[in-house]
Parts: structure tokens; sequence; C-alpha cells
């Protein structure tokens, strides 16, 4: 029988430009930090799981990331496993270490997301992001952008091909639901006021409606503060056994109800999309509905992805994100704050470390240790991310569930027990 996996602790760097920075030095930052938060010794590691996306073309480290940026922790002898999956690499490399620990193949596993996208030469990271989309079917690319496609191709434009990706959404979007330009910009402008308080973010300075609006245009119709900006940086995240967290007085656990990878289909029209049907499964392996969140962390990579989510994750009916967002439901003290962190917009989106970045903020908020950003009497916690383009859609996505593990938020949870 499976048994629940536990979050014992966490860590990060801060998020930005790390130039001067090695991998393995902001590896061993986040992962210390992770080890002090859960009172777990490193050398109680008993596996690894280590993801990151752009890191190996900026830094020409390849094939063994996970066992060189470990070695200086003296994490060694142990099973260490190499992880990439586009932007849900970080998360990915938490569900398997989740899983490997239900299972009972290891009672205590890090699960880390390191990265380095920033380089002197541009071209070098725009790569990297073009890399997630098929190289070998431009054609394909090119038709979904549409009308984008006439101003530059797919291969030669200097600006990244995820947010030309991003605005066909936020066209199709705007002509479905009547979301507008500054319902967007209203997207920022709540990830701003909750990044100024959030030490790890990338960009710190609150922004209002006009701020936005007015910022250069990036691809009709993001500017390029609906854009999630480029980011270096590590997370870690201990998982553990509930024995051993006893046998090594974890305090406050967090545990884990549900952990879950889907994949995009080669299907013209996917219906629903990744997303949508992965949060079916995901509500169901919780035992959970979407009315009993207290708050989650969306993949904003643009402002209207956060939008996009509300619906595809049921926190609203189709067509109702942008009532959301003016009503203010998703600001702290609304129904279901979303993105406290500050979100990949203003938080920054250091691609393999973004997912377990997004579990940090939510194990701060189920602790009640969020400070300035906390939502009172957080207890059930939703994180979403995704990353890749296939067929008009994610390639890849990760959705879990976490719950404080002080008193279970309700009865739906019983069927979380099992697990």
């Amino acid at each position: 029988m499976k048994q629940t996996a536990l979050i014992a602790g966490v860590g990060m760097t801060s998020i930005g430009r790390h130039m001067d920075r090695t991998l393995s030095s902001l590896a061993e930052e986040a992962v210390l930090r992770a080890v002090d938060d859960a009172r777990v010794p490193l050398h109680g590691i008993q596996a690894a799981w280590v993801g990151t996306v752009g890191a190996p073309m900026i830094t020409g480290q390849v094939c063994i990331v996970g066992q060189i940026v470990t070695r200086r922790l003296g994490i060694g002898g142990i099973p260490i496993v190499n992880v990439e999956n586009a932007c849900a690499t970080g998360s990915t490399a938490f569900q398997q270490a989740c899983s490997m620990v239900s299972l009972g193949a290891c009672d205590v596993a890090l699960a880390l997301g390191v990265e380095k996208m920033h380089h002197p030469d541009r071209q070098r990271t725009l790569l990297v992001l073009r890399g997630g989309a098929d190289v070998d079917a431009p054609a394909e690319i090119l038709s979904f952008l549409g009308e984008e496609s006439k101003a530059c191709s797919a291969v030669g434009d200097r600006r990244s091909l995820f947010m030309r990706i991003y605005a066909r959404w936020a066209q199709d979007y705007m002509a479905r639901s009547g979301a507008t330009v500054r319902d967007f910009a209203k997207v920022v402008v709540k990830a701003s006021q909750y990044a100024h308080h959030n030490p790890a973010a990338q960009v710190k300075a609150v922004v209002d409606e006009a701020d936005v609006l007015d910022a250069p245009l990036i691809a009709v119709p993001l500017t390029r503060l609906m854009c999630s900006p480029i980011a270096d940086g590590a997370a870690a995240i201990i998982v553990v056994s509930p024995a051993a967290a006893r046998r090594l007085g974890v305090s406050r656990p967090v545990r884990v109800l549900a952990s879950l990878i889907a994949s995009g289909a080669d299907a013209p029209t996917p219906n629903p999309g990744v997303s949508e049907a992965a949060a079916i499964e995901v509500y169901k392996e919780a035992g959970a509905s979407p009315g009993d969140l207290d708050c989650a962390e969306l993949h904003d990579a643009s402002a209207p992805a956060e939008m996009m989510l509300y619906e595809d994750l049921s926190l609203c009916a189709k067509g109702e994100g942008p009532g959301l967002i003016r009503d203010g439901a998703t600001a702290i003290g609304g129904r279901i704050p979303v993105n406290t962190s500050g979100g990949l917009l203003r938080k920054g989106h250091p691609l393999a470390a973004t997912g377990i970045a997004q579990l940090h903020e939510l194990v701060h908020q189920l602790r009640s240790r969020a400070d300035k950003r906390q939502v009172p009497g957080a207890r059930l916690a939703l994180a979403h991310n995704a990353g890749g383009f296939l067929r008009g859609d994610a390639a890849t996505v990760t959705l879990t569930v976490l719950a404080r593990s002080t008193r279970r938020p309700r009865a739906a949870f019983r069927a979380a027990e099992g697990h």
C-alpha cells in the first residue's frame, strides 16, 4: 500500500541574474537551506532527483549535472537521477521523489531544480526556449502563430517564441471570454504587490495598470510587463516518509495529497486541454474539489495564462476568468488567492527551479510563515506547473495538492489516507 509522502523542508536562492555564480553554488545554497529547514542531515538523504533545462547550453555542463552540483555537499554513493521536462522540470523531479517515497523505495529524498539562463549571448538563451517546441516542425509552429508569423520567422526572431505563443493563446482567450488587456494588467499589478514582500523575488517594484499598459509591446496583446522574465536560481525540497518524519523529529511536515504529471497529445484540437484533463485527475486523487482550495500557485509565464488557468483548473466556470481578477477573488482576502509569491511574472521564472519555487511558497503558506503574503488559515493548496508546446497546447503539465498536517482541512481528505 502506498504511503503519504511528506515535505519536511524547503529552501531556495534569490531569483534573478546570477552571472557570477556557478550551478553548483546555486544548488548548494538551496539544498543547505532545505536541509536546515527540515532539520534532516545531509548524510540522511537516500536519493536525489535533480533538474535543469537551459543550464547545459548556457554553461556547457551536460549529462551529469545532478552529480556535479551535489558533490561538494558530500551527497554521493546514492541514486542521483537527472531530470529534464521543460518548464515543469522541478515539479517533475518532485513528483518522482514523492512517488519513490510513497512506494517505499526510500525514506528521505531530495528534489532539486537549478537553472542558469542568463548569458552574454542572448541568442543562446533564445535557442533554449525555442527547443521547447518541435524543431522538426517549424511549419506547424508558424501555422499556429498565424498573422504573427508573417512578421518574423520562428527561427530568426530575437523575441521569445513562447511569448508569441502566449500572445496567440491570449488573443483566442479574449475572443471567447471578453477579457481585456486591462484585465491582464490587473494580474501583473497583483503579482507585483506580493513580489514586493517576497525576499527571493526577481522584481520587487510595485506597478500600476498604467505602467503595465505603457510598457513596450512584445507581441499583441502582451506588453513586456505581462511576460515572465528570464532568470537564474535554485530551489530544493526534502521529501520524507511518515516513518522517517517520526524518526527524525520533523516538525510540521506538509502532506502531499496528490502529485501527477500529464503530457500533451498529438491531436489537432485537444479537448479538454492537458491542464484541464490533469486537474480532474488530481482533484480525484487528492479527494478534494476546487472549492476546497485556500490558495494556489499557477504557471503565469504570461499574465493571460493565469486567467486561462482559473478556468482550466475549475477555479471558476468557463468565461468567468475576467470576473475573478476584476472582483479581487484571486487576491489575498478573496475567495482563492493566486500567486502570492509574485508568480513567474514578478518572482521570476528560472525554468528548472520554477516548479519547486512554487511549492516553496505553498509550504510557507501552509505553515503560516509567509509574512505579509500570508493567506489567513491556509490549509489546502494547489500548484500548477507547465512547459513546452505541442500542437496548440502545453507539452507537459504537473499538478500538486498539498495540505497542512496539523489537522485535516475537510472530511473529503479521508480518501487520501490510503496514499
